[in-house]
């Protein structure tokens, strides 16, 4: 795996034709194999989805109105030898800095992701849908099978909102219910931290994963079905992912644990954690995410990049994803150096 994430942020992501076309001409320079296209963002869609249409008459991001970028992208990736992979970014979240939840939960307020004091949960400007209702994973379920019958994507992957929610939910009418029914008629904690009502709701979500790989395998059992949570424990206890479990029961092919540290000795500490997570046997199934820059935010030195590459190698790991597609233009050189010049070698 030599992957980037292609994110919906900038002049330069999918917004032309030739930028899509600049964009797979880099990463085919640079040895890049896989592209993770942001396909599901801030409550629309990178293509014409009907259900989208259907939900809130909006069928695809106005500001690509007219066009199909996924299929566009699809098409000169796979001209260039380079996988597409569908990455459903936004996951269960409903709307970005719109408090009621813009227009999924307006439209189902039934939906809503409800904290202890009955209010719509919010984290880090995000507003969340309820996860664990059926409906809510019903409309997600959907709108991930749309994009794998109507394109040739190589695969579809979750990250650190799909499935997630904010471990403060939980306290909506449905899923009270739900416990009680489990607990001989108690309520859940007020204590949105509690262990064991972290648990009990990280393994509902763990069920959901096990759902998407197998109807998402039955539909086609070729397409790789990915996972790039946060890391653990912190994933289980902020937003419910209990994702060494996904790997351990096999409901994944591959898993991009977000490796966001910029210091080295971090980075090789946490990259350490997950070799103690995930049985050996299933290493070869994890591809780290790299953090090599935020736009205008943050810059790492190349040097760094080849050096977490390297600790990757050093631990096992013969591959990575690069977060995200802004810092293949900085760090281009050492990029190809590592994939086309020298190619890295795994660690036996």
């Amino acid at each position: 795996m030599r992957g980037v994430w292609l994110a919906g942020v900038g002049g330069d992501s999918v917004f032309s034709t030739a930028v899509i076309r600049e964009t797979v001409d880099r990463c085919k320079r640079l040895g890049i194999n896989t592209i993770f296209v942001v396909t599901w963002n801030k409550g629309v869609t990178l293509y014409p989805s009907e259900i989208m249409r259907r939900e809130t008459g909006v069928a695809i991001d106005p500001r690509l109105e007219g066009r199909d970028p996924l299929r566009e992208l699809i098409e000169v990736a796979h001209e260039a030898g380079i996988q597409v992979h569908a990455w459903f970014e936004f996951g269960f979240s409903c709307s970005y800095q719109q408090p009621d939840g813009g227009p999924l939960i307006r439209r189902h307020p039934d939906w809503a992701a409800l904290d202890v004091d009955g209010r719509l949960v919010q984290r880090n400007g995000f507003q969340w849908m309820n996860a664990f209702d059926p409906n809510v994973q019903e409309f997600m379920l959907a709108i991930i099978t749309e994009v794998v019958k109507n394109y040739d994507v190589d695969g579809v992957q979750g990250d650190d909102r799909l499935p997630a929610l904010p471990h403060t939910a939980g306290y909506d009418p449905y899923t009270v219910a739900l416990y009680r029914s489990e607990h001989s008629g108690a309520s859940p904690p007020r204590d949105p931290s509690d262990a064991n009502w972290v648990q009990w709701r990280a393994d509902k979500l763990s069920m959901f994963v096990k759902r998407m790989y197998q109807d998402i395998k039955a539909l086609d059992p070729e397409l790789c079905i990915s996972w790039a949570p946060s890391v653990w424990p912190w994933s289980r206890d902020n937003y419910l992912q209990d994702w060494p479990r996904w790997a351990r029961e096999g409901w994944g092919d591959l898993f991009c644990p977000q490796i966001y540290r910029r210091d080295l000795a971090e980075y090789r500490m946490e990259l350490e954690k997950v070799k103690l997570q995930i049985p050996v046997e299933l290493h070869s199934k994890v591809a780290p995410g790299v953090l090599i820059g935020l736009a205008n935010r943050y810059q790492p030195p190349s040097e760094q990049v080849r050096r977490m590459v390297e600790i990757n190698r050093e631990l096992g790991f013969a591959g990575e994803v690069f977060f995200y597609h802004h810092g293949l233009k900085p760090h281009g050189e050492v990029i190809r150096s590592l994939y086309v010049d020298e190619p890295a070698v795994s660690s036996p």
